[in-house]
């Protein structure tokens, strides 16, 4: 068995970033080659280590018909690996059927289940091996599982996807019930296993199975394999239960024997000692631990069978997902579950927690604007799509119709009206839309509908173009504040319409919070001295005179500002007033003297969590959120709603072809999320509408790498389907499988050459790259598709020319595929 000292089992562990994967085989951990990735015997344990260094995460899967014994060496294995690696990995534990997103998103393409395990002679896959006959029920829309099942008609049902491997061939049959979504995922699947395991050499079929007439060759090859079909299928299996995205409770524990309950949400750092393990338990949904720097070698090495030991005391699934880290290594999961969070080497003070009076300061780049646009992930981090350069118009919302705003007054807004601020700009020579609701905290709630009812007509009036954000008065976003070019005050309450008087409040009391023109705001606050803070620049208007007040904290920028918008605000004559040297009318005007914030930079920083994607879908009759780890553009589907939670805003990523229903149903969700965020998320925090197509920077930005071609020509479902369904490949097939002597037992699949896809038809030859290279499509050979040409080349030549295997070439997004192409010549 495993002694304590064992680090030979992690000889072969890289330290270079990426994956590997063992399995344990006789109590022995043994590698499994990249081609078997994403392949799982059930009756198996596996180790998962992904990412190096501070960064790393390793996973330990655990198959429904693995032993005990496994299992135990499993844990015994992670323990030793993360002692190994210095302790600073996370630890998660996985479990068949109910993996995390984090884990899933290691295999983008899906996961499948094999039946058996080592002890029913495990054999390493072989790319040549196409001695395969197996049928794979796929399920999931995010995350796919397919799992093997009997080879018989007895297993199909009408809604779900299943694929017939016969090595050479794979057929897809998709149940009459099944969407889109699953069907395109169903065919990324099948591409991966042809790329992965057969080394790109296997042809792919699809039949639809309500229209199984339209496939006849398809259905002969289906029926040779499966027999004839009697009788009616299945019928569709509802999906599992809704995930359950974040629980309103949420406990923290802590305790060697006894565990004791610390807390209950929302949590603060300082809970946490470093001398201390500690699990935080998501009522049930998640279970994480976490071991304190200075805790004990025993207790660290004890933490992951403690939380397995505390699932079991609770009675939860044994499915429960659970996490390990250390004390400066949390996943951007556990720092959501608290309040604030900061890291260590982090700086105090500067940040944007929003409180009235405690507003940070938010430290300002200067940007140019042409870099915004060449690097989104600026503009994201920055919550700025431009330099707020563009053409603003401004309408205030009178007797529930909409009025235009006279441009001499652009920028200040009153507590009892709601506004529309229309924001035009250019980005790649087209025109872009911002289009913002900002609702005065006075407002009645039928000018807030009606808001809402005309930001829908100007939202038409543009084509569905405008990226429309709700703002929350007093919560206005970084780049509501530039448009305004240091010109922005909020008034309290009132209103500005025409005509009306306001009544005289005394004297009024602004704060001032800026550096520069694109920062820089004024908010009324109440006229008493306890609203002053020392670190900021106030202006106190009385009917005689307007004082300047300059607390201590305030820098020079931050003067210029306050005296910039004190001519906004008064054209009386400005009396400087520097703090502890203040006259007696000053305290007078604010009803005398008291104690107010004059601790200098007393503001928290808000922590910079990472951003989480939720996919939110009423696919299965009721709404659910499920979050996507790891997250790439091509996780946005064009059938959802998707969510992206960047902590200071609330993004609604709007597919083409989501319902309406579920768009609806979005809305209300966010702001439920934000209720029963267990953090104690800000209600008000900023919530913004974007359609697909029309993504602004600071959206585009959190994603690697966006495209922003992708949807104009995606892979979507019905193009890969065309591309796979040339009766060419489907004859291929056909050739297969009768070549193949089915009635053995699977194996001996032997025949039809391996030919081009697409490639010259029935001629089984590669083209000579200097047919195709550099020429115009006339003086390419007949019948070659000049949109093609790579597929024209044989595996060497395609190497040689675009530097990349062909199962790579197709990972690649569309534009990079091309820049390859052209330099190649082949374009």
């Amino acid at each position: 068995m495993m002694n304590d000292d064992s680090p030979d089992a992690f000889r072969n562990v890289s330290r270079k970033p990426g994956m590997q994967i063992w399995t344990i085989n006789n109590m022995q951990l043994v590698p499994v080659p990249a081609q078997g990735f994403g392949n799982f015997f059930e009756g198996d344990c596996y180790i998962v280590l992904h990412g190096s260094g501070q960064s790393a995460d390793i996973h330990y899967w655990i198959g429904n018909s693995s032993s005990q014994d496994e299992q135990g060496a499993a844990a015994i294995y992670v323990t030793q690996l993360d002692e190994y690696l210095g302790g600073s990995p996370v630890q998660h534990r996985e479990v068949q059927g109910s993996e995390s997103p984090r884990f899933r998103s290691y295999f983008k393409n899906g996961l499948i289940y094999k039946k058996g395990g080592v002890a029913s002679g495990f054999r390493h896959v072989d790319t040549n091996a196409y001695n395969v006959l197996r049928l794979l029920h796929v399920k999931g829309r995010k995350h796919v599982a397919a799992t093997e099942v009997e080879v018989s008609w007895n297993s199909f049902n009408n809604g779900d996807i299943f694929l017939l491997d016969m090595g050479k061939a794979i057929v897809q049959w998709n149940g009459p019930q099944s969407n889109r979504r699953e069907k395109l995922k169903a065919v990324l699947l099948a591409q991966d296993i042809r790329d992965r395991e057969r080394g790109g050499r296997a042809q792919i079929g699809v039949v639809e199975g309500g229209n199984e007439e339209d496939s006849p060759e398809l259905m002969k090859v289906m029926m040779a394999v499966l027999g004839q079909r009697t009788g009616q299928l299945k019928d569709a299996i509802p999906d599992d239960k809704p995930d359950q995205v974040q629980n309103a409770s949420v406990r923290l524990y802590h305790g060697n024997l006894v565990v004791q309950e610390v807390a209950t949400q929302p949590l603060t750092q300082d809970l946490l000692h470093s001398s201390d393990c500690y699990i935080v338990d998501q009522r049930g949904s998640s279970v994480m631990v976490w071991k304190g720097k200075q805790a004990s070698k025993e207790e660290r090495r004890e933490a992951l069978n403690r939380a397995v030991g505390y699932i079991k005391a609770k009675n939860y699934p044994s499915s429960t997902t659970v996490e390990v880290m250390t004390e400066g290594g949390e996943s951007a999961m556990f720092k959501h579950l608290f309040k604030s969070w900061r890291d260590k080497g982090q700086t105090q003070g500067l940040g944007s927690t929003y409180s009235l009076g405690k507003i940070a300061k938010v430290d300002q780049v200067k940007f140019d604007v042409m870099e915004l646009h060449a690097r989104p992930e600026l503009a994201a981090q920055q919550r700025m799509v431009d330099d707020a350069s563009g053409d603003v118009k401004v309408w205030r919302i009178e007797n529930l119709e909409l009025a235009e705003v006279n441009p001499s007054t652009y920028g200040q807004f009153y507590g009892g009206d709601c506004y529309l601020v229309l924001y035009t700009y250019q980005r790649s020579n087209q025109q872009q839309y911002i289009l913002y609701m900002w609702q005065g905290r006075h407002a009645t709630k039928d000018e807030i509908t009606a808001c809402a009812y005309q930001a829908v007509n100007v939202d038409n009036k543009y084509n569905g173009a405008p990226v429309q954000v709700r703002v929350v008065m007093g919560k206005e976003p970084r780049h509501f504040l530039a448009i305004f070019k240091g010109k922005l005050i909020i008034f309290e309450g009132g209103t500005g319409r025409p005509g009306v008087v306001n009544p005289d409040p005394g004297a009024r009391l602004f704060q001032v919070r800026g550096t520069d023109e694109l920062n820089t705001k004024a908010t009324e606050v109440l006229a008493r001295a306890s609203s002053l803070n020392t670190n900021d620049v106030f202006l106190l208007k009385t009917d005689k005179t307007c004082y300047l007040w300059y607390g201590k904290g305030c820098s020079g920028d931050e003067r210029v500002m306050g005296r910039a918008m004190s001519d906004v605000l008064s054209r009386q004559d400005k009396q400087v007033v520097m703090e502890d040297q203040e006259p007696a009318e000053f305290w007078v005007a604010l009803g005398g003297k008291a104690p107010y914030a004059s601790d200098k930079r007393l503001q928290r920083e808000e922590p910079p969590h990472s951003p989480r994607l939720f996919e939110c879908s009423n696919q299965t009759g009721q709404f659910r959120m499920t979050e996507v780890d790891d997250f790439a553009q091509s996780d946005l589907d064009e059938e959802d709603v998707m969510l992206l939670d960047t902590w200071e805003e609330i993004f609604f990523w709007v597919g083409n072809l989501a319902n309406q229903q579920e768009t609806k149903e979005a809305w209300n969700s966010a702001q439920e999320y934000l209720r029963t965020h267990p953090a104690g998320r800000d209600p008000d925090t900023p919530i913004i509408f974007v359609k697909q197509g029309y993504e602004p920077p600071t959206f585009t930005g959190w994603f690697n790498a966006w495209d922003p071609h992708k949807w104009s020509g995606g892979n979507s479902y019905e193009e890969m389907k065309k591309k796979l369904s040339d009766a060419a490949s489907i004859s291929q097939i056909t050739v297969d499988v009768n070549n193949a002597n089915l009635n053995k037992s699977p194996g001996g699949m032997g025949g039809g050459s391996y030919r081009a896809p697409g490639g010259p038809r029935g001629s089984g030859m590669y083209l000579d790259p200097q047919l195709l290279i550099n020429k115009s499509p006339s003086e390419l050979p007949q019948g070659v598709d000049p949109s093609q040409r790579e597929e024209y080349l044989s595996d060497a030549d395609f190497e040689n020319l675009l530097g990349t295997t062909r199962p790579d070439f197709q990972r690649l997004p569309k534009w990079r595929q091309n820049d390859l192409k052209k330099k190649a010549g082949l374009f």
